[in-house]
């Protein structure tokens, strides 16, 4: 009977002893009481407790939370009520404090959060509100960080998720929205068109310099063609003229060219021909053409 009992109470001194081991995560702290009251906070480790007379109160997390809250309704200068929702990014940087500073330490920061909305958002008016997002983060993150810190709750910053106007200014600012749309479609299609326009404009101009230039180039080129024919006509004749000075020709030869040359006038449709003054010796240039027709036949 006695090894049975002292089994089971070995048994329950080996349980109370791994129950009095405790091992804190990393980002977390364990706030600790003895007897009720607080005695100490243990960080990320392997820590022993003493039973029946330590507890752990509290077990807090070190890590960023998020807390989502829901659309607080805010009116504003010129008294227009909107729903604004926000984003509270928190940490915890006292374990203590915020285990004994506040009760339900989330709803504190969501209360006090809206209160502090509808505080900014008062003093401002519709416009203002609506572009000034950066400016109400910044000074909401500011009021709630300097309140909660004996909370031991760090703020970091506070996000306006989504600030919604009553409907009938929805309505207006979509109409605005719409009509500036359709004026940045009207300027970007009259841009569209002078620029079109420009292009169009500036291929005429070139189509028509081109065409100048054809002409021009083909005006040159039957100048020079006409140039270069003239000088191979020229350069026939004086070639011709100098043949005719190489071969020396006879006076025979001289008198029978003038006479076809005559031949050539005569067949013309002129009705004046003009006679050389040296046509008194016609008849012995007949002769001499005479004398020379008799002694072709014989050269032949």
């Amino acid at each position: 009977m006695w090894p049975i009992l002292l089994a089971v109470l070995l048994i329950v001194v080996l349980l109370v002893l791994i129950r009095c081991i405790v091992i804190v995560p990393q980002s977390n702290d364990y706030v600790v009481e003895w007897l009720g009251v607080y005695k100490e906070t243990w960080s990320a480790g392997l820590h022993l407790k003493v039973p029946f007379l330590e507890r752990v109160a509290r077990r807090v997390s070190l890590k960023e939370e998020v807390a989502d809250f829901p659309p607080q309704p805010v009116i504003t200068r010129d008294n227009v009520t909107m729903m604004i929702d926000t984003v509270v990014f928190f940490q915890v940087f006292d374990a203590k404090a915020y285990a004994y500073g506040v009760n339900r330490p989330i709803q504190a920061i969501e209360n006090l959060s809206a209160t502090t909305l509808r505080d900014i958002i008062g003093s401002m008016s519709l416009d203002e509100t609506l572009t000034s997002r950066d400016l109400i983060n910044t000074k909401i993150t500011a009021t709630l960080d300097e309140a909660t810190d004996r909370w031991g709750i760090k703020v970091n910053r506070i996000e306006l998720k989504n600030i919604e106007p009553p409907a009938e200014i929805r309505q207006a600012m979509e109409k605005q929205m719409k009509a500036d749309r359709e004026k940045r479609a009207s300027i970007l299609l009259a841009e569209g068109e002078k620029q079109a326009a420009i292009t169009r404009a500036e291929g005429e101009k070139e189509s028509a310099i081109l065409r100048a230039e054809a002409v021009k180039e083909q005006k040159i080129r039957e100048a020079e063609g006409q140039a270069q024919a003239l000088l191979l006509v020229q350069k026939a004749q004086a070639d011709s003229v100098r043949m005719l000075n190489e071969a020396a020709p006879t006076q025979n030869m001289l008198a029978l060219r003038s006479m076809e040359a005559m031949e050539k006038v005569a067949d013309g449709k002129a009705t004046k021909i003009i006679v050389p003054s040296d046509m008194q010796n016609m008849a012995a240039t007949v002769s001499a053409i005479k004398a020379l027709a008799g002694d072709m036949p014989a050269a032949k």
